[in-house]
Protein backbone atom coordinates (compact mmCIF):
# COMPACT_ATOMS: atom_id res chain seq x y z
CA UNK A 1 0.00 0.00 0.00
CA UNK A 2 0.75 3.50 -0.51
CA UNK A 3 -0.49 4.65 2.40
CA UNK A 4 -1.82 3.42 5.62
CA UNK A 5 -3.22 6.78 6.66
CA UNK A 6 -4.04 10.10 4.89
CA UNK A 7 -2.62 13.46 5.38
CA UNK A 8 -5.60 14.71 7.52
CA UNK A 9 -6.42 12.06 10.27
CA UNK A 10 -3.78 11.52 12.28
CA UNK A 11 -3.75 13.05 16.02
CA UNK A 12 -1.99 12.81 19.30
CA UNK A 13 -3.69 9.23 19.97
CA UNK A 14 -1.57 8.13 16.74
CA UNK A 15 1.61 8.75 18.38
CA UNK A 16 4.35 6.16 18.55
CA UNK A 17 2.41 4.34 15.93
CA UNK A 18 4.20 3.54 12.75
CA UNK A 19 2.35 4.90 8.91
CA UNK A 20 3.10 5.25 5.80
CA UNK A 21 2.31 8.42 4.10
CA UNK A 22 1.62 9.89 0.13
CA UNK A 23 0.95 12.92 -1.03
CA UNK A 24 2.37 15.97 -2.48
CA UNK A 25 5.22 18.62 -0.97
CA UNK A 26 3.16 21.27 0.07
CA UNK A 27 6.45 23.60 1.35
CA UNK A 28 9.92 22.55 3.00
CA UNK A 29 11.78 24.35 5.91
CA UNK A 30 15.62 23.56 5.61
CA UNK A 31 17.24 24.36 8.80
CA UNK A 32 20.50 22.57 7.85
CA UNK A 33 20.40 19.71 10.66
CA UNK A 34 16.52 19.72 10.44
CA UNK A 35 14.48 20.08 7.42
CA UNK A 36 10.48 20.32 7.91
CA UNK A 37 8.30 19.09 4.97
CA UNK A 38 4.39 19.79 4.80
CA UNK A 39 2.79 16.69 3.12
CA UNK A 40 -0.67 17.36 1.47
CA UNK A 41 -3.28 15.42 0.01
CA UNK A 42 -6.67 15.74 -0.27
CA UNK A 43 -7.61 15.40 3.02
CA UNK A 44 -5.28 17.67 4.78
CA UNK A 45 -1.60 18.77 5.76
CA UNK A 46 0.74 16.32 8.13
CA UNK A 47 4.28 17.96 9.23
CA UNK A 48 7.04 15.71 8.51
CA UNK A 49 10.22 15.99 9.72
CA UNK A 50 14.23 14.62 9.08
CA UNK A 51 16.62 15.29 11.65
CA UNK A 52 19.49 14.85 10.91
CA UNK A 53 20.38 12.85 14.30
CA UNK A 54 17.28 10.73 14.32
CA UNK A 55 17.31 9.59 10.41
CA UNK A 56 19.56 7.37 8.21
CA UNK A 57 21.88 10.08 6.16
CA UNK A 58 20.99 8.86 2.73
CA UNK A 59 17.02 9.62 3.44
CA UNK A 60 18.14 13.14 5.20
CA UNK A 61 19.99 14.12 2.09
CA UNK A 62 17.66 12.44 -0.25
CA UNK A 63 15.19 15.01 1.72
CA UNK A 64 16.75 18.51 0.98
CA UNK A 65 16.44 17.80 -2.63
CA UNK A 66 12.70 18.03 -2.21
CA UNK A 67 10.90 20.63 -4.49
CA UNK A 68 7.59 21.96 -4.56
CA UNK A 69 4.58 19.34 -5.64
CA UNK A 70 7.14 16.24 -5.95
CA UNK A 71 5.07 13.28 -5.04
CA UNK A 72 7.06 11.16 -2.13
CA UNK A 73 5.81 8.23 0.07
CA UNK A 74 7.07 8.46 3.38
CA UNK A 75 7.62 5.82 6.58
CA UNK A 76 7.87 6.92 9.67
CA UNK A 77 6.47 7.41 13.35
CA UNK A 78 3.63 9.62 14.99
CA UNK A 79 6.06 11.89 17.50
CA UNK A 80 4.65 14.83 19.34
CA UNK A 81 4.67 18.10 17.69
CA UNK A 82 6.99 20.69 19.95
CA UNK A 83 5.56 23.73 17.99
CA UNK A 84 1.81 22.86 17.59
CA UNK A 85 -0.30 24.42 15.05
CA UNK A 86 -3.93 24.67 16.84
CA UNK A 87 -4.92 25.85 13.13
CA UNK A 88 -4.95 22.34 11.39
CA UNK A 89 -6.45 18.80 12.91
CA UNK A 90 -2.85 17.31 12.68
CA UNK A 91 -1.17 20.02 14.52
CA UNK A 92 -0.11 18.30 17.77
CA UNK A 93 1.80 15.60 15.91
CA UNK A 94 4.43 14.71 12.68
CA UNK A 95 6.23 12.16 11.35
CA UNK A 96 10.08 11.29 11.77
CA UNK A 97 10.89 10.00 8.81
CA UNK A 98 13.04 6.72 8.33
CA UNK A 99 11.83 6.21 4.76
CA UNK A 100 11.56 8.21 1.89
CA UNK A 101 10.90 7.80 -1.55
CA UNK A 102 10.25 10.03 -4.95
CA UNK A 103 7.47 9.09 -6.44
CA UNK A 104 7.73 11.69 -9.03
CA UNK A 105 9.05 15.14 -9.50
CA UNK A 106 7.41 18.76 -10.58
CA UNK A 107 8.35 21.34 -12.17
CA UNK A 108 7.91 24.47 -10.21
CA UNK A 109 4.26 25.07 -10.77
CA UNK A 110 3.39 28.75 -12.48
CA UNK A 111 1.78 29.60 -9.07
CA UNK A 112 1.70 28.74 -5.73
CA UNK A 113 -0.76 25.82 -4.97
CA UNK A 114 -2.03 28.09 -1.16
CA UNK A 115 -5.49 29.40 -0.52
CA UNK A 116 -4.60 32.51 -1.45
CA UNK A 117 -2.66 32.56 -4.67
CA UNK A 118 -0.45 34.88 -7.13
CA UNK A 119 -2.35 32.78 -10.05
CA UNK A 120 -4.85 35.00 -12.18
CA UNK A 121 -8.09 33.30 -13.29
CA UNK A 122 -6.51 32.68 -17.25
CA UNK A 123 -3.56 31.14 -15.47
CA UNK A 124 -5.29 28.65 -13.35
CA UNK A 125 -7.95 28.28 -15.65
CA UNK A 126 -4.82 27.34 -18.31
CA UNK A 127 -3.39 24.10 -15.79
CA UNK A 128 -6.76 23.58 -13.94
CA UNK A 129 -5.37 20.46 -12.55
CA UNK A 130 -3.49 22.38 -10.51
CA UNK A 131 -5.89 24.81 -9.16
CA UNK A 132 -7.79 21.94 -8.01
CA UNK A 133 -4.90 21.33 -5.71
CA UNK A 134 -6.07 24.46 -3.86
CA UNK A 135 -8.56 23.99 -0.98
CA UNK A 136 -10.99 26.78 -2.55
CA UNK A 137 -11.71 24.57 -5.71
CA UNK A 138 -10.92 21.27 -3.98
CA UNK A 139 -13.16 22.07 -0.99
CA UNK A 140 -15.83 23.36 -3.86
CA UNK A 141 -15.59 20.60 -5.91
CA UNK A 142 -16.60 18.37 -2.74
CA UNK A 143 -19.13 20.38 -1.77
CA UNK A 144 -20.64 19.81 -5.09
CA UNK A 145 -20.93 15.90 -4.78
CA UNK A 146 -22.70 16.55 -1.06
CA UNK A 147 -25.68 18.43 -2.33
CA UNK A 148 -25.53 15.58 -5.58
CA UNK A 149 -25.73 12.87 -2.97
CA UNK A 150 -28.08 14.50 -0.92
CA UNK A 151 -30.28 15.33 -3.78
CA UNK A 152 -30.19 11.65 -4.97
CA UNK A 153 -30.54 10.41 -1.55
CA UNK A 154 -33.80 12.32 -1.05
CA UNK A 155 -35.23 11.71 -4.32
CA UNK A 156 -35.05 7.75 -4.05
CA UNK A 157 -36.41 7.84 -0.71
CA UNK A 158 -39.46 9.28 -2.53
CA UNK A 159 -39.46 6.40 -5.16
CA UNK A 160 -38.31 8.49 -7.64
CA UNK A 161 -35.80 6.19 -10.35
CA UNK A 162 -32.76 7.60 -11.80
CA UNK A 163 -32.90 7.42 -15.67
CA UNK A 164 -29.86 8.26 -18.37
CA UNK A 165 -31.16 9.76 -21.30
CA UNK A 166 -29.55 9.94 -25.05
CA UNK A 167 -26.98 12.67 -25.68
CA UNK A 168 -26.90 11.98 -28.92
CA UNK A 169 -30.51 13.31 -29.91
CA UNK A 170 -32.53 15.30 -32.89
CA UNK A 171 -32.26 18.66 -33.45
CA UNK A 172 -35.69 20.91 -32.17
CA UNK A 173 -36.23 24.14 -31.30
CA UNK A 174 -36.21 24.92 -27.69
CA UNK A 175 -35.09 28.68 -27.51
CA UNK A 176 -31.29 28.17 -27.44
CA UNK A 177 -29.01 27.07 -29.97
CA UNK A 178 -27.85 23.26 -30.95
CA UNK A 179 -25.00 22.14 -30.95
CA UNK A 180 -24.48 19.63 -33.11
CA UNK A 181 -22.53 16.15 -33.92
CA UNK A 182 -22.18 14.81 -37.59
CA UNK A 183 -23.17 11.84 -38.47
CA UNK A 184 -20.34 9.69 -40.65
CA UNK A 185 -22.70 6.89 -40.91
CA UNK A 186 -25.87 9.07 -42.24
CA UNK A 187 -24.18 11.27 -44.40
CA UNK A 188 -24.80 14.91 -44.24
CA UNK A 189 -27.70 14.28 -40.99
CA UNK A 190 -27.11 15.54 -37.56
CA UNK A 191 -27.16 15.05 -33.90
CA UNK A 192 -27.86 17.49 -31.39
CA UNK A 193 -26.59 17.62 -27.77
CA UNK A 194 -29.83 18.21 -26.02
CA UNK A 195 -29.90 21.24 -24.05
CA UNK A 196 -32.38 19.63 -22.15
CA UNK A 197 -33.81 15.63 -21.81
CA UNK A 198 -37.24 17.43 -21.94
CA UNK A 199 -39.26 14.87 -24.76
CA UNK A 200 -37.56 12.19 -23.13
CA UNK A 201 -38.52 12.78 -19.57
CA UNK A 202 -42.27 12.99 -21.05
CA UNK A 203 -41.70 10.24 -22.80
CA UNK A 204 -40.70 8.39 -19.76
CA UNK A 205 -43.81 9.46 -18.18
CA UNK A 206 -45.63 7.58 -21.33
CA UNK A 207 -43.60 4.50 -20.49
CA UNK A 208 -45.19 4.21 -16.66
CA UNK A 209 -42.02 4.96 -15.10
CA UNK A 210 -43.95 7.49 -12.73
CA UNK A 211 -40.87 9.41 -10.70
CA UNK A 212 -37.71 10.01 -12.84
CA UNK A 213 -35.37 12.07 -11.95
CA UNK A 214 -31.51 12.48 -13.57
CA UNK A 215 -28.34 14.57 -12.46
CA UNK A 216 -27.28 15.36 -16.88
CA UNK A 217 -25.40 17.55 -18.58
CA UNK A 218 -27.50 19.89 -20.91
CA UNK A 219 -25.73 21.95 -23.74
CA UNK A 220 -26.83 25.13 -25.03
CA UNK A 221 -24.65 27.21 -27.95
CA UNK A 222 -25.55 30.69 -26.27
CA UNK A 223 -23.08 33.34 -24.71
CA UNK A 224 -22.21 33.00 -21.87
CA UNK A 225 -21.21 34.96 -18.26
CA UNK A 226 -20.25 34.28 -15.08
CA UNK A 227 -23.25 32.09 -14.09
CA UNK A 228 -23.71 30.49 -17.40
CA UNK A 229 -21.73 27.27 -19.26
CA UNK A 230 -22.06 25.76 -22.72
CA UNK A 231 -22.45 22.47 -20.95
CA UNK A 232 -24.56 22.43 -17.83
CA UNK A 233 -25.41 20.53 -15.24
CA UNK A 234 -29.58 20.25 -14.16
CA UNK A 235 -31.24 18.31 -11.44
CA UNK A 236 -34.07 16.77 -14.39
CA UNK A 237 -37.30 15.86 -12.54
CA UNK A 238 -40.80 14.54 -13.98
CA UNK A 239 -44.22 12.64 -12.30
CA UNK A 240 -46.96 11.32 -13.20
CA UNK A 241 -50.31 12.17 -11.87
CA UNK A 242 -49.75 15.22 -10.84
CA UNK A 243 -51.03 18.78 -10.44
CA UNK A 244 -48.87 22.02 -9.97
CA UNK A 245 -49.17 21.76 -5.90
CA UNK A 246 -47.89 18.09 -5.67
CA UNK A 247 -44.94 19.43 -7.45
CA UNK A 248 -44.78 22.62 -5.63
CA UNK A 249 -44.52 20.80 -2.22
CA UNK A 250 -41.72 17.92 -3.57
CA UNK A 251 -39.48 20.23 -4.51
CA UNK A 252 -40.05 22.88 -2.24
CA UNK A 253 -39.20 19.75 0.73
CA UNK A 254 -36.18 18.92 -1.43
CA UNK A 255 -34.86 22.64 -1.39
CA UNK A 256 -36.01 22.62 2.32
CA UNK A 257 -33.97 19.43 2.92
CA UNK A 258 -30.69 20.95 1.03
CA UNK A 259 -30.40 24.21 3.00
CA UNK A 260 -31.12 22.29 6.44
CA UNK A 261 -28.67 19.06 6.07
CA UNK A 262 -26.19 21.32 3.86
CA UNK A 263 -26.04 24.97 5.48
CA UNK A 264 -28.04 23.96 9.03
CA UNK A 265 -30.86 25.87 8.04
CA UNK A 266 -34.32 26.10 8.36
CA UNK A 267 -37.17 27.52 6.36
CA UNK A 268 -40.28 28.09 6.67
CA UNK A 269 -43.30 27.66 3.79
CA UNK A 270 -41.72 29.21 0.70
CA UNK A 271 -43.81 32.42 -0.19
CA UNK A 272 -45.81 32.12 -3.53
CA UNK A 273 -45.88 35.52 -5.91
CA UNK A 274 -47.39 35.71 -9.38
CA UNK A 275 -45.09 36.54 -12.46
CA UNK A 276 -47.53 39.72 -12.50
CA UNK A 277 -46.32 40.85 -8.85
CA UNK A 278 -42.95 39.96 -9.60
CA UNK A 279 -43.04 42.38 -12.44
CA UNK A 280 -44.75 45.19 -10.90
CA UNK A 281 -42.63 44.62 -7.60
CA UNK A 282 -39.51 44.11 -8.60
CA UNK A 283 -39.33 44.59 -12.04
CA UNK A 284 -37.81 41.00 -13.08
CA UNK A 285 -39.29 37.80 -12.31
CA UNK A 286 -36.57 36.18 -9.92
CA UNK A 287 -36.71 38.77 -7.01
CA UNK A 288 -33.83 38.97 -4.50
CA UNK A 289 -36.46 39.47 -1.51
CA UNK A 290 -33.61 39.32 1.28
CA UNK A 291 -33.96 43.29 1.33
CA UNK A 292 -37.43 45.56 0.66
CA UNK A 293 -36.96 47.95 -1.63
CA UNK A 294 -39.93 47.53 -3.87
CA UNK A 295 -41.16 49.53 -6.41
CA UNK A 296 -43.90 52.02 -5.95
CA UNK A 297 -45.48 53.54 -9.26
CA UNK A 298 -45.92 57.21 -8.84
CA UNK A 299 -47.75 57.96 -12.42
CA UNK A 300 -51.36 58.83 -10.13
CA UNK A 301 -49.03 61.62 -7.86
CA UNK A 302 -45.93 62.37 -10.20
CA UNK A 303 -47.79 63.00 -13.59
CA UNK A 304 -50.26 66.23 -14.58
CA UNK A 305 -48.51 68.76 -13.15
CA UNK A 306 -45.67 70.81 -15.22
CA UNK A 307 -43.11 68.14 -15.49
CA UNK A 308 -43.18 67.07 -19.14
CA UNK A 309 -40.21 64.28 -18.69
CA UNK A 310 -43.41 62.29 -16.43
CA UNK A 311 -45.89 63.51 -17.92
CA UNK A 312 -45.20 61.67 -21.23
CA UNK A 313 -44.08 58.24 -19.80
CA UNK A 314 -45.77 55.40 -19.26
CA UNK A 315 -44.79 54.57 -16.35
CA UNK A 316 -42.91 56.58 -13.45
CA UNK A 317 -41.51 54.30 -10.73
CA UNK A 318 -39.46 54.52 -7.85
CA UNK A 319 -37.88 52.91 -4.49
CA UNK A 320 -36.57 53.63 -1.23
CA UNK A 321 -32.99 53.00 -0.71
CA UNK A 322 -32.81 52.76 3.70
CA UNK A 323 -30.16 55.41 5.15
CA UNK A 324 -29.24 56.66 1.64
CA UNK A 325 -30.63 60.38 2.44
CA UNK A 326 -27.02 61.48 3.74
CA UNK A 327 -25.88 60.50 0.37
CA UNK A 328 -23.66 63.65 -1.25
CA UNK A 329 -24.09 65.39 -4.25
CA UNK A 330 -21.36 63.35 -5.58
CA UNK A 331 -22.64 60.13 -5.05
CA UNK A 332 -25.99 60.86 -6.08
CA UNK A 333 -24.45 62.12 -9.55
CA UNK A 334 -22.58 58.70 -9.89
CA UNK A 335 -25.73 56.79 -9.38
CA UNK A 336 -27.25 58.58 -12.20
CA UNK A 337 -23.99 58.13 -14.42
CA UNK A 338 -24.64 54.21 -13.19
CA UNK A 339 -28.26 54.30 -14.95
CA UNK A 340 -27.28 56.10 -18.19
CA UNK A 341 -24.68 53.41 -18.88
CA UNK A 342 -25.86 51.56 -21.69
CA UNK A 343 -26.11 47.85 -19.84
CA UNK A 344 -28.90 49.93 -18.30
CA UNK A 345 -30.03 52.50 -20.50
CA UNK A 346 -31.81 55.00 -18.58
CA UNK A 347 -32.27 59.00 -20.07
CA UNK A 348 -31.89 60.26 -16.45
CA UNK A 349 -33.14 59.69 -12.36
CA UNK A 350 -34.47 62.12 -10.12
CA UNK A 351 -33.92 61.72 -6.31
CA UNK A 352 -35.80 62.78 -3.48
CA UNK A 353 -33.90 63.39 0.18
CA UNK A 354 -36.45 62.48 2.69
CA UNK A 355 -35.09 64.54 5.97
CA UNK A 356 -35.29 63.44 9.67
CA UNK A 357 -37.72 66.60 10.03
CA UNK A 358 -40.05 64.90 7.54
CA UNK A 359 -39.70 67.73 4.73
CA UNK A 360 -37.96 66.70 1.37
CA UNK A 361 -35.47 67.85 -1.02
CA UNK A 362 -35.26 66.94 -4.34
CA UNK A 363 -34.20 67.71 -8.53
CA UNK A 364 -37.62 68.54 -9.33
CA UNK A 365 -38.52 71.00 -6.37
CA UNK A 366 -39.15 73.60 -9.15
CA UNK A 367 -42.55 71.07 -9.96
CA UNK A 368 -43.56 69.50 -6.59
CA UNK A 369 -44.39 70.61 -3.67
CA UNK A 370 -43.79 68.95 0.35
CA UNK A 371 -47.40 67.41 -0.22
CA UNK A 372 -46.39 65.82 -3.33
CA UNK A 373 -43.82 64.50 -2.53
CA UNK A 374 -44.53 63.27 0.72
CA UNK A 375 -46.94 60.80 -1.23
CA UNK A 376 -44.00 59.81 -3.33
CA UNK A 377 -42.40 58.88 0.18
CA UNK A 378 -45.97 56.79 0.90
CA UNK A 379 -45.97 54.84 -2.51
CA UNK A 380 -42.33 54.02 -2.26
CA UNK A 381 -42.66 52.96 1.84
CA UNK A 382 -39.59 55.62 2.54
CA UNK A 383 -38.94 56.46 6.13
CA UNK A 384 -37.06 60.29 6.86
CA UNK A 385 -33.44 59.38 6.37
CA UNK A 386 -34.05 57.39 2.40
CA UNK A 387 -33.36 58.51 -0.43
CA UNK A 388 -36.26 57.53 -3.08
CA UNK A 389 -34.80 57.28 -6.55
CA UNK A 390 -37.14 57.97 -9.61
CA UNK A 391 -36.99 56.13 -13.00
CA UNK A 392 -39.24 56.99 -15.79
CA UNK A 393 -40.31 55.84 -19.68
CA UNK A 394 -41.59 52.70 -21.40
CA UNK A 395 -43.28 50.16 -18.75
CA UNK A 396 -41.33 47.14 -19.07
CA UNK A 397 -37.99 48.91 -20.46
CA UNK A 398 -38.46 51.03 -17.30
CA UNK A 399 -38.99 48.29 -14.45
CA UNK A 400 -35.75 46.95 -15.42
CA UNK A 401 -33.48 49.29 -15.43
CA UNK A 402 -34.74 50.02 -11.88
CA UNK A 403 -34.19 46.56 -11.16
CA UNK A 404 -30.95 47.06 -11.93
CA UNK A 405 -30.54 49.81 -9.73
CA UNK A 406 -31.95 48.07 -7.00
CA UNK A 407 -29.95 45.12 -7.28
CA UNK A 408 -26.55 47.49 -7.73
CA UNK A 409 -27.70 49.21 -4.76
CA UNK A 410 -28.33 46.53 -2.30
CA UNK A 411 -24.64 45.47 -3.10
CA UNK A 412 -23.36 48.39 -2.35
CA UNK A 413 -25.08 48.16 0.94
CA UNK A 414 -24.10 44.74 1.71
CA UNK A 415 -27.92 43.72 1.80
CA UNK A 416 -27.24 40.42 -0.35
CA UNK A 417 -25.55 37.75 2.06
CA UNK A 418 -24.43 35.31 1.00
CA UNK A 419 -25.27 33.76 4.30
CA UNK A 420 -28.87 34.42 4.33
CA UNK A 421 -31.54 32.51 2.15
CA UNK A 422 -34.66 33.92 1.04
CA UNK A 423 -36.34 31.49 -1.49
CA UNK A 424 -39.73 32.13 -3.25
CA UNK A 425 -41.78 30.32 -5.90
CA UNK A 426 -42.63 32.53 -9.04
CA UNK A 427 -46.08 30.88 -10.55
CA UNK A 428 -48.47 32.07 -13.11
CA UNK A 429 -46.47 32.76 -15.74
CA UNK A 430 -47.54 34.07 -19.38
CA UNK A 431 -47.88 31.15 -22.17
CA UNK A 432 -46.80 33.05 -24.82
CA UNK A 433 -44.47 35.92 -25.13
CA UNK A 434 -44.45 38.42 -28.43
CA UNK A 435 -41.48 38.71 -30.23
CA UNK A 436 -41.68 42.70 -31.59
CA UNK A 437 -39.40 42.08 -34.52
CA UNK A 438 -40.83 38.98 -35.96
CA UNK A 439 -44.98 39.58 -34.62
CA UNK A 440 -44.71 36.03 -33.80
CA UNK A 441 -45.39 34.02 -30.19
CA UNK A 442 -42.66 32.60 -28.60
CA UNK A 443 -43.22 30.07 -25.46
CA UNK A 444 -41.79 31.60 -22.48
CA UNK A 445 -41.19 28.36 -21.15
CA UNK A 446 -41.06 25.88 -24.17
CA UNK A 447 -43.94 24.36 -26.34
CA UNK A 448 -45.07 21.38 -24.63
CA UNK A 449 -45.73 23.77 -21.28
CA UNK A 450 -50.27 23.43 -20.00
CA UNK A 451 -51.83 26.43 -20.58
CA UNK A 452 -54.23 27.11 -17.18
CA UNK A 453 -57.58 25.18 -18.50
CA UNK A 454 -59.73 28.58 -16.91
CA UNK A 455 -57.56 30.60 -19.84
CA UNK A 456 -57.72 28.26 -22.93
CA UNK A 457 -60.47 30.23 -24.45
CA UNK A 458 -58.12 33.02 -24.61
CA UNK A 459 -55.83 31.54 -27.08
CA UNK A 460 -57.80 32.68 -30.21
CA UNK A 461 -59.09 36.16 -29.06
CA UNK A 462 -56.00 37.58 -26.16
CA UNK A 463 -53.11 34.77 -26.72
CA UNK A 464 -50.58 37.52 -24.87
CA UNK A 465 -52.76 36.93 -21.72
CA UNK A 466 -53.16 33.22 -21.52
CA UNK A 467 -51.62 32.05 -18.27
CA UNK A 468 -49.32 29.05 -18.17
CA UNK A 469 -49.31 26.60 -15.61
CA UNK A 470 -45.83 27.42 -15.25
CA UNK A 471 -43.82 27.76 -12.18
CA UNK A 472 -40.30 28.90 -11.00
CA UNK A 473 -37.74 28.46 -7.96
CA UNK A 474 -35.74 31.49 -6.59
CA UNK A 475 -33.48 31.92 -4.37
CA UNK A 476 -31.29 35.41 -3.42
CA UNK A 477 -32.07 36.21 -6.59
CA UNK A 478 -31.40 33.55 -8.81
CA UNK A 479 -33.52 31.18 -10.73
CA UNK A 480 -32.94 28.03 -9.41
CA UNK A 481 -35.42 25.90 -11.12
CA UNK A 482 -38.52 25.67 -13.29
CA UNK A 483 -41.33 23.57 -14.66
CA UNK A 484 -44.29 23.19 -15.25
CA UNK A 485 -47.61 20.65 -15.76
CA UNK A 486 -47.03 19.30 -19.43
CA UNK A 487 -49.60 18.83 -22.23
CA UNK A 488 -50.60 15.36 -22.55
CA UNK A 489 -52.97 14.91 -25.25
CA UNK A 490 -52.19 15.19 -28.98
CA UNK A 491 -54.98 17.56 -29.69
CA UNK A 492 -53.63 20.67 -27.21
CA UNK A 493 -50.27 20.09 -28.27
CA UNK A 494 -51.07 20.48 -32.21
CA UNK A 495 -53.27 23.71 -31.17
CA UNK A 496 -50.26 24.53 -28.50
CA UNK A 497 -47.49 24.56 -32.38
CA UNK A 498 -50.43 26.04 -34.07
CA UNK A 499 -50.43 29.48 -31.89
CA UNK A 500 -46.23 29.09 -31.99
CA UNK A 501 -46.55 29.51 -36.09
CA UNK A 502 -46.03 25.58 -36.81
CA UNK A 503 -47.44 24.38 -39.52
CA UNK A 504 -49.01 20.52 -39.63
CA UNK A 505 -45.98 19.16 -41.31
CA UNK A 506 -43.34 21.30 -39.28
CA UNK A 507 -44.84 20.11 -36.29
CA UNK A 508 -44.98 16.78 -37.43
CA UNK A 509 -41.24 16.82 -38.74
CA UNK A 510 -39.99 18.22 -35.33
CA UNK A 511 -42.13 16.30 -32.71
CA UNK A 512 -44.29 13.38 -34.31
CA UNK A 513 -42.44 11.16 -32.13
CA UNK A 514 -43.81 12.73 -29.53
CA UNK A 515 -47.52 13.64 -30.68
CA UNK A 516 -47.48 9.72 -31.98
CA UNK A 517 -46.80 8.48 -28.26
CA UNK A 518 -49.49 10.70 -26.93
CA UNK A 519 -52.27 8.49 -28.53
CA UNK A 520 -51.39 5.74 -26.04
CA UNK A 521 -52.29 6.39 -23.18
CA UNK A 522 -50.47 9.54 -21.98
CA UNK A 523 -51.03 10.67 -18.34
CA UNK A 524 -51.26 13.73 -16.76
CA UNK A 525 -47.46 14.88 -15.48
CA UNK A 526 -45.45 17.55 -14.98
CA UNK A 527 -41.89 18.36 -13.95
CA UNK A 528 -39.14 20.72 -13.25
CA UNK A 529 -35.49 21.30 -13.74
CA UNK A 530 -32.57 22.54 -11.06
CA UNK A 531 -29.57 24.35 -12.43
CA UNK A 532 -27.22 22.61 -10.44
CA UNK A 533 -24.19 24.25 -11.07
CA UNK A 534 -26.25 27.50 -9.94
CA UNK A 535 -27.84 26.42 -6.80
CA UNK A 536 -24.44 24.66 -5.47
CA UNK A 537 -22.93 27.82 -6.22
CA UNK A 538 -25.60 29.92 -3.80
CA UNK A 539 -25.81 26.90 -0.92
CA UNK A 540 -21.45 27.66 -1.49
CA UNK A 541 -21.56 31.56 -0.40
CA UNK A 542 -20.36 32.23 -4.12
CA UNK A 543 -21.72 34.52 -7.13
CA UNK A 544 -20.06 32.35 -9.87
CA UNK A 545 -20.22 29.26 -11.25
CA UNK A 546 -17.01 28.12 -12.03
CA UNK A 547 -14.97 26.87 -8.84
CA UNK A 548 -17.77 24.19 -8.71
CA UNK A 549 -17.23 22.32 -11.95
CA UNK A 550 -13.87 20.48 -12.30
CA UNK A 551 -12.86 21.91 -15.60
CA UNK A 552 -15.19 24.76 -16.61
CA UNK A 553 -14.83 26.80 -20.20
CA UNK A 554 -14.16 30.59 -20.47
CA UNK A 555 -16.72 33.54 -21.63
CA UNK A 556 -15.47 32.46 -25.26
CA UNK A 557 -16.95 29.24 -24.94
CA UNK A 558 -12.83 28.04 -24.54
CA UNK A 559 -11.19 25.16 -22.63
CA UNK A 560 -7.90 26.71 -22.59
CA UNK A 561 -6.62 24.06 -20.73
CA UNK A 562 -7.02 21.34 -23.31
CA UNK A 563 -6.78 23.95 -25.69
CA UNK A 564 -10.70 22.80 -27.48
CA UNK A 565 -12.86 23.58 -29.54
CA UNK A 566 -10.01 22.73 -32.18
CA UNK A 567 -9.83 22.19 -35.84
CA UNK A 568 -9.72 18.56 -37.25
CA UNK A 569 -7.67 17.39 -40.22
CA UNK A 570 -8.88 16.83 -44.11
CA UNK A 571 -9.33 13.04 -43.40
CA UNK A 572 -11.96 13.23 -40.28
CA UNK A 573 -14.05 16.34 -42.43
CA UNK A 574 -14.41 13.96 -45.43
CA UNK A 575 -15.24 11.07 -43.56
CA UNK A 576 -17.72 13.36 -42.28
CA UNK A 577 -18.73 14.54 -45.53
CA UNK A 578 -17.94 18.62 -44.80
CA UNK A 579 -16.14 20.64 -46.53
CA UNK A 580 -15.21 23.66 -44.36
CA UNK A 581 -15.60 27.44 -46.44
CA UNK A 582 -11.99 29.39 -46.35
CA UNK A 583 -12.59 32.43 -44.38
Amino acid sequence: MYRSHNCGELNASNINTEVTLAGWVQKSRDKGFMNWVDLRDRYGITQLIFDESRTDKTVFELSKTLGREFVIQVKGTVIEREAKNKNIPTGEIEILVSELTILNTALTPPFTIEDETDGGEDIRMKYRYLDIRRNPVKNSLLFRHKVAMEVRKYLSDLDFCEVETPYLIKSTPEGARDFVVPSRMNEGQFYALPQSPQTFKQLLMVGGMDKYFQIVKCFRDEDLRADRQPEFTQIDCEMAFVEQEDILNVFEGLTRHLLKEIKGIEVEKFPRITYDYAMKTYGNDKPDIRFGMKFGELNEFAQHKEFLVFNSAELVVGIAVPGAGNYTRKEIDGLIDWVKRPQVGASGMVYVKCNEDGTYKSSVDKFYDNDDLAKWAKATEANPGDMIFVLSGPANKTRAQLSALRMELATRLGLRKPEEFAPLWVVDFPLLELDEESGRYHAMHHPFTSPKPEDMSLLETEPGKVRANAYDMVLNGNEIGGGSIRIHDKATQQLMFKYLGFTEEEAKAQFGFLMDAFQFGAPPHGGLAFGLDRLVAILGGQETIRDFIAFPKNNSGRDVMIDAPAAIDEAQLKELHIKIDSI
